[in-house]
């Protein structure tokens, strides 16, 4: 999940848009350029904090907005407003074909955007994940968006840290306007979260999170640099951030958890069916409705299950599918782990084994380093496994972060090769990584879709079948739960949100379909309460992937090159599906394995 080529020929000429082969833009072109980037700019002073993990730019640390802000909505509002009307008064026929796609791909983002600002997200604005306290607690640790190498680090960091009493503040009055209006989070949700703010609220200062930063000091600081920065971040924490935590900790426990609703889904509340389907286009970039998607997941739950019950017979287990499922999670031969750090071992002796493969299915790889450390702990209770994007300047590599909330003992080293396959290379890390190295707009080369991104993510752990990491009925198994983990969520989600599933429902379909415990089943639910329509887009992209390969090989047949393939659909960053369908449907109808990736506008 996201918390971000050899055979690039030159498109132009096939008549397939590529910027780094464009003859030099006439004037439609270079003002649709200065568009675009002038947006993209815009769009990041918005939110310096998000700035900071999408492309890391020195010149928005040290900055934070307050984005649930009134202020800070209307001039979203206004931004997305003047760039719809400033796309729809450029003449498209007019531009190159890399800009008439990068035009159509804006609009696209833009128009999303605006029917965003129909649904009042801000008046909800704390979940179990934290929001921005959490984001700024856990930068504490250096290993996220915020560099801490370099004394003026830490002096962005205090300033970011300075503006955490007035986002409280903001929160707390965003809320009060939800409970006067009908909007607020599950009550669920919020008694999940206490534990997190209950922390971030810690009276004293050395067990405070946001002191953490201390301990990852570098040696070359000074003794006067260490003193000074401890004891501005010591009267910072004590006379600012502590006293704002714990009134937003109280708060959130108070009046809040008491106002807060007992129903689950985003249809309970004002316009929530409009707003769900609203994620639902978001996410899966289709016009696919809850009512199509439920459906779908139930086709796929039952083909995924059948193949599992193929994998329980090499074990001989007798039962149904749940309960060898159930035996599997328990088994003690499968969890054989009792530290994080042994776990992040095993995962770099697998990618050990992936690397020296990868240039057979694809022809370009990423410049871009991945590393593998273990989560944060204030995350791990909370959180699956994530994927950090590396910055666009090339000093933070990409980054595998691992880790459960059932800790290390209960980890199954079944998912393993999967979980290395989507979060790490040739996933999440050759999508993003390769992407920054495309000559596109900005606002393409960092942009991401749930679509697109955990769909090719989701593709890339069946690329296990290629590497040889599922001959092990073990591994094979934790691919296909893993599998199944996805085809539920179409269920759950749409469940949930448009068919009036409760929570308990939705934990009790989970433990009966998946056969994974009750504090797995609490988790996943929560996830998708909180974050309604994201969990839709793994499935309904990959299996997108998936088809379009088949119709390509079937099309070409011995033509059909699996790296040709994999290098064309990477090759214009993010896309959306439609667009994705175009191009792949585009490179058959040119029907020449010599220049592979280069395919034909139709």
């Amino acid at each position: 999940m996201l918390r971000r080529h050899a055979l690039l020929t030159p498109l132009l000429a096939a008549g397939w848009p590529h910027g780094a082969h464009a003859a030099s833009p006439a004037d439609g072109d270079a003002a649709f350029q200065r568009l675009a980037a002038r947006y993209f700019r815009d769009l990041m002073d918005l939110d310096p904090l998000n700035a900071s993990a999408i492309v890391g730019w020195p010149q928005y640390e040290g900055r934070m907005e307050i984005t649930i802000a009134p202020a800070a909505i209307a001039n979203s509002k206004v931004l997305y407003q003047r760039m719809a009307r400033e796309l729809l008064a450029a003449r498209v026929d007019g531009l190159s074909p890399a800009n008439a796609l990068s035009h159509e791909l804006l609009s696209w983002d833009v128009n999303r955007a605006i029917d965003g600002l129909k649904f009042p997200a801000h008046l909800m604005p704390i979940d179990q994940f934290g929001g921005v306290p959490m984001v700024l607690a856990n930068m504490g640790s250096g290993e996220q968006a915020q560099p801490l190498k370099t004394p003026a680090d830490y002096a962005n960091y205090l300033k970011r840290l300075k503006r955490l009493p007035e986002f409280s503040r903001q929160a707390m009055a965003n809320m009060r306007q939800g409970m006067q209006q009908g909007y607020t989070a599950p009550r669920a949700l919020i008694d999940t979260a206490l534990v997190a703010f209950n922390a971030m609220a810690e009276p004293v200062f050395e067990k405070s999170p946001f002191a953490q930063s201390l301990g990852v000091m570098p040696a070359s600081f000074t003794r006067e640099q260490r003193e000074r920065i401890s004891a501005e971040l010591y009267l910072l924490l004590t006379e600012q951030i502590q006293p704002a935590m714990q009134s937003l900790a109280a708060f959130l426990q108070g009046p809040y958890r008491d106002a807060c609703r007992s129903s689950a889904g985003l249809g309970a509340l004002p316009d929530g069916a409009a707003w769900y389907a609203h994620l639902v286009r978001l996410h899966t970039s289709t016009d696919y409705t809850p009512t199509q998607i439920h459906y779908l997941g139930l086709s796929e739950v039952d083909r995924i299950r059948g193949e599992i019950a193929k994998v329980q017979k090499h074990y001989g287990f007798e039962g149904s599918v749940t309960q060898f499922l159930q035996w599997h999670a328990n088994e003690p031969r499968f969890r054989p782990h009792s530290t994080w750090e042994q776990v992040v071992k095993a995962y770099e002796e697998l990618n050990a084994r992936i690397v020296p493969q990868l240039p057979r299915y694809f022809g370009r790889q990423p410049k871009q380093a991945l590393q593998l450390r273990v989560m944060p702990e204030l995350l791990r209770a909370s959180a699956s496994p994530y994927y950090n994007p590396p910055s666009a300047d090339g000093q933070r590599p990409g980054i595998f972060f691992i880790g459960a909330p059932s800790g290390p003992s209960r980890f199954n080293n079944s998912v393993m090769t999967s979980l290395m396959l989507h979060e790490g290379q040739p996933g999440h890390h050759y999508q993003i990584s390769l992407q920054q190295e495309l000559d596109l707009p900005e606002f393409r080369r960092y942009g991401f879709s749930t679509a697109f991104g955990e769909g090719w993510a989701l593709y890339a752990e069946t690329l296990g079948h290629e590497l040889g990491l599922y001959g092990d009925p073990n591994q094979r198994l934790g691919h296909l739960k893993f599998e199944l983990l996805r085809a539920v969520r179409l269920v759950a989600d749409t469940g949930l949100h448009a068919r009036g599933w409760t929570r308990e429902r939705t934990m009790r379909y989970m433990i009966d379909t998946e056969g994974c415990s009750e504090t797995d089943a609490r988790q996943a639910t929560e996830r998708y309460m909180a974050v309604p329509g994201q969990a839709l887009g793994y499935k309904v992209g990959a299996l997108q992937f998936q088809a379009l390969r088949q119709r390509a090989k079937e099309k070409l047949g011995e033509r059909f090159s699996l790296a040709a393939y994999h290098d064309l659909v990477l090759s214009q960053g993010t896309v959306t599906l439609k667009v994705l369908e175009r191009m792949v449907n585009a490179w058959i109808a040119g029907g020449d394995q010599a220049n592979a990736g280069t395919p034909r506008k139709t």
